[in-house]
């Protein structure tokens, strides 16, 4: 046997789940696998690098295991508000492993850890403790430097980030009291013991301009910059669009994007062709991504590693270098650009009689934002007589495709979402509450429509495609729904829960007092959704199949997506085998690049919204109780859309026990209740931009007699950190439901 002729991964594996005398040293474990004594080295190294990858555990007697056969969970730890964790498993048959605070060890939010099972409590999740840090997720961390009288350290502006990092002295590098740095860990620590590290970079005051942004792109280690080698890339791939290949030439017809007015790039356009009475072919047109960006290259490698573009609140950070995410990729008015087409045969009753794929050379004739578009649809202005009939026509038939959706149990909680208004410097003047006008959800029809028809396509063929799932609710959930739904009058008793079921109970409530208390309760119990190699389906959509596909600048699935179409479902090839090994590590490492984006997003708003509100302190607000939690309720504010903490030490009135059945407070003594829903009159306590925070203080509220609320914590009440939140509708990424889900 020579070193090329190891024992593969698997015989090792499948040699130790077999072994019927537990653990094995190397030297057994070289036995049972008939290793030579010359290849015995190699062999030692081979293991080391599994028990590395997390395939392998290696004990305190240094003989190895497989994880599963010992009860050890290997994965991603991801670490709570509330300083626990969850270890999400490689296997991800498995449950999420709940982890508390104190038995951590020294791992923090994004390392690679085994984790030790020990106990399954019936209905939650299981409980065990981290046991090895396969890999560490973070090397630096945001935050600021503070000095007490002998040392210098760094509290952590993300609060996942429970202790202090120590700074020693000469490590500082030029950093002051007070200003907001990066410091990178040299010594992770112990349960008793700081990490420490160094200062690499001072960003400056939190107050200072832009600082607040800076914190949030070095925190979630989001590159602004592209490496010079994928820029220079960039630049060579500008060249392909000399070279467009054998394409439809639809320049002719009448072509348009309709995006917000602040969209920074154009990835997808509409056109409406009448096919006979009654009958219509919808183009729906996305930019030819893939034609530039080559699998493997080093503009493919640096998308994958992005895995998503992330909007925050001043600036984007783009998936694709902005020669072509900007320009090249842009769908922009009056210019030839490379388009791979959906075209889609509809009826009046919004049925799909044909579709075909076609890759095509484009020319937008108009850039519409939404408001123009929804002065048309409410018959307050006007496009061009041309124009106008189209969009009404194409709305005409969104509509029909909504109700057929709804009609199937998809579930639509149109929910608003907070718009920042910067000033010149960078200073939020206005949060404005956006909610979805017919304009967005005419494009949105459309983009559904088209990411459905091509996961079913992907299906039928059994291509290897990133799937966008979305799994049924967890029953734990839905036994908490249950219940919280049984007082209102609402039922929920078959063990399988359809969207229509919930459906309906969401149609049952509107117009009632409770419709944004149940709707935010069923919102919640949801799953998040994620990719997956696995067509799962997608529960908030009720649909079989469905995958992204419309928005390849800024999404790598969709890319991955647009490569199949042009390779299989338009040249004919064979569904490529190549991507069926690297399908679940793409779909994991993409959904974990959403999900940082999606919390950067959320957390760059929220900067803005503190910033905002510090102007405020003082004032006076009325507003609605949006959350409960244990500590306190966060009340949403009527003028502004705006959500803080009302912190249940502030309420001196009584002691306040948190029923969770209920998402409410309840007074021990007076029974005065605070339910999810209530209206309220507030006043701003407090608003910190290194605790990312927002505190109120309640004037009036349910049971009030006149302003309260300003007594002193009593003894023994409980107390815990709060934090201003943001809730997010639709889909995100660039503010509409377009790719949504």
């Amino acid at each position: 046997m020579t070193h090329q002729e190891l024992p593969a991964t698997e015989d090792i594996l499948a040699a130790l789940a077999d072994s019927s005398r537990g653990p094995l040293k190397a030297k057994e474990l070289a036995r049972v696998l008939d290793v030579p004594t010359e290849d015995y080295r190699a062999f030692k190294d081979r293991l080391k690098a599994l028990e590395q990858s997390g395939d392998l555990y290696r004990n305190r007697s240094q003989s190895y295991a497989v994880p599963d056969r010992i009860h050890l969970v290997v994965g991603n730890l991801q670490i709570t508000r509330a300083g626990d964790g969850f270890v999400r498993p490689d296997n991800r048959a498995n449950d999420d492993v709940f982890v508390a605070a104190r038995h951590l060890d020294s791992a923090m939010d994004g390392d690679r850890v085994a984790a030790r099972i020990e106990s399954r409590p019936r209905g939650r999740n299981p409980v065990g403790q981290i046991v090895k840090i396969l890999e560490r997720g973070r090397p630096t961390v945001v935050g600021t430097y503070k000095r007490s009288s002998s040392f210098g350290f760094v509290a952590a502006l993300d609060h996942r980030v429970q202790r202090d990092i120590m700074i020693p002295e000469g490590a500082e590098s030029g950093a002051g009291k007070g200003d907001v740095v990066v410091v990178r860990i040299d010594q992770f620590g112990s349960p008793k013991r700081n990490a420490i590290g160094k200062v690499e970079k001072v960003l400056g005051k939190m107050e200072d301009p832009g600082v607040d942004v800076l914190s949030i792109l070095h925190g979630h280690g989001l590159p602004k910059e592209f490496p010079p080698e994928v820029e220079k890339a960039a630049q060579d791939a500008a060249e392909r669009m000399n070279t467009p290949g054998p394409r439809e030439d639809l320049r002719e017809l009448l072509l348009f994007t309709i995006d917000p007015a602040d969209a920074r790039d154009h990835d997808d356009a509409l056109t409406l062709t009448p096919v006979s009475d009654g009958i219509w072919e919808v183009g729906i047109h996305i930019a030819d991504v893939s034609h530039f960006v080559e699998e493997g290259t080093v503009l493919d490698l640096e998308a994958l590693q992005r895995g998503t573009s992330v909007y925050l609140v001043d600036q984007v950070v783009p998936m694709l270098p902005p020669l072509l995410s900007n320009d090249l990729c842009s769908l922009k008015d009056g210019v030839d650009r490379l388009a791979l087409t959906l075209f889609v045969t509809l009826d009046e009753q919004g049925r799909v009689r044909s579709h075909r794929y076609a890759r095509t050379l484009v020319r937008s004739s108009h850039s519409f934002h939404y408001d123009q578009v929804q002065d048309v649809l409410m018959g307050e202005g006007s496009l061009g007589s041309e124009v106008d009939k189209v969009l009404r026509t194409l709305n005409q038939l969104a509509v029909t495709l909504r109700k057929n959706r709804a009609a199937r149990g998809s579930l639509d909680f149109d929910l608003p979402e907070a718009r920042v208004v910067l000033d010149d410097d960078g200073a939020p003047v206005d949060i404005q509450r956006v909610v979805q006008v017919e304009a967005n959800r005419l494009i949105e029809s459309f983009m559904l429509l088209a990411n459905e028809l091509v996961a079913s396509d992907c299906v039928n063929r059994k291509l290897p495609a990133p799937f966008r799932v979305h799994e049924s609710p967890a029953p734990d959930r839905l036994e908490t729904l249950k219940e919280f739904l049984r007082p209102f009058g609402h039922s929920l008793g078959k063990k399988k829960i359809t969207p229509r079921d919930l459906q309906r109970i969401l149609e049952k409530s509107e117009g009632r007092t409770e419709e944004g208390l149940i709707s935010t309760v069923v919102l919640r119990s949801m799953n998040r959704a994620r990719y997956d190699e696995e067509n799962l389906g997608h529960f908030g959509l009720a649909s079989e199949a469905y995958l992204h596909f419309t928005s390849p600048i800024r999404r790598y699935p969709d890319l991955m997506v647009h490569r199949l179409i042009k390779e299989v479902l338009i040249g004919g090839s064979a569904a490529p085998e190549r991507w069926q090994a690297r399908l679940p590590d793409i779909a994991e490492q993409v959904s974990e690049r959403e999900r940082k984006a999606q919390q950067a997003e959320r957390d760059s708003v929220d900067m803005k919204k503190i910033e905002y509100m510090h102007r405020h302190l003082g004032d006076e607000f009325e507003g609605t109780i949006a959350g409960v939690v244990s500590f306190g309720f966060f009340v949403l504010l009527d003028k502004v859309f705006v959500e803080g903490l009302v912190h249940v030490s502030t309420l001196g009135d009584d002691y306040y026990s948190f029923v969770p059945e209920s998402y409410a407070l309840v007074g021990d003594r007076n029974g005065r209740r605070f339910q999810m829903g209530d209206r309220v009159k507030v006043q701003v306590a407090r608003a910190d931009k290194e605790e990312r925070q927002i505190d109120f203080r309640l004037l009036d509220g349910p049971g009030s007699k006149g302003k309260g609320g300003r007594g002193s914590p009593r003894k023994g009440q409980q107390k815990g950190k709060g934090r201003s939140q943001s809730k997010k509708g639709g889909s995100g990424g660039k503010g509409r439901g377009k790719g949504r889900g």
